[in-house]
């Protein structure tokens, strides 16, 4: 995932990368776990928010209602958590299915502890593990989370709630570990994204971000 230049628009932006260590020279060696917390603070709140009343509606990914969405979400946690100790991450689910509607908030803080938990050995971030993408350091595959994180918490606010509570500054960190992490061709088949949705050149970063994983702002 390393190598790749982050996606830059002005010297504004550029610095905000280089505070959160997304350009290409830091990117190799930075620690990623400030900026992937910082994601999964921002997921947990947008979760936390999320009303029962509002589980059945649609959302950005077609193929999930916001339940299923949440559950799949949960999910991912579990697999950066099982990863980190080894394990193969198609241990874990697609969506987890067992969690009550009025604890799915709970299920995710749950997860999220565990992945603190497990990624708190610095030794993990340069283990080889297992991703759904192939085998990788664990730094490299952490940061691969990131746009993950980033883009479901999108998916979810914009399902139930106001986008613009998301951190911009965040996406643009997210958006360097997208590039990096799928290429622009080719979409589709094995590749499941669709194309990347063109969007203005003065488009906000979670705009931006999402339109590089094939969703219309």
């Amino acid at each position: 995932m390393s190598g790749i230049p982050a996606h830059t628009r002005g010297s504004q932006e550029s610095n905000r990368q280089k505070e959160h260590h997304v350009t290409t020279d830091s990117q190799a060696t930075a620690d990623p776990r400030p900026i992937f917390f910082r994601a999964a603070d921002q997921a947990e709140r947008v979760v936390g928010a999320v009303r029962t009343d509002q589980l059945g509606g649609p959302t950005p990914c077609a193929e999930y209602d916001v339940r299923t969405l949440l559950g799949h979400f949960i999910s991912v946690l579990r697999r950066i958590d099982t990863v980190g100790r080894g394990g193969h991450p198609f241990e874990v689910p697609q969506v987890t299915t067992d969690v009550p509607d009025d604890r799915v908030a709970e299920a995710f803080r749950d997860a999220r502890a565990a992945v603190e938990k497990t990624w708190s050995d610095d030794a993990v971030l340069d283990a080889v593990l297992t991703l759904p993408w192939g085998e990788m350091p664990g730094r490299f595959a952490l940061r691969g989370y990131v746009s993950e994180l980033a883009t479901h918490a999108w998916d979810v606010a914009k399902a139930t709630a106001d986008p613009s509570m998301l951190d911009p500054e965040l996406a643009e960190a997210a958006l360097a570990s997208a590039h990096a992490m799928l290429p622009a061709e080719p979409r589709g088949g094995d590749v499941p994204f669709g194309p990347v949705v063109d969007v203005p050149d003065d488009a906000g970063a979670y705009d931006r971000l999402v339109a590089w994983f094939g969703r219309r702002p």
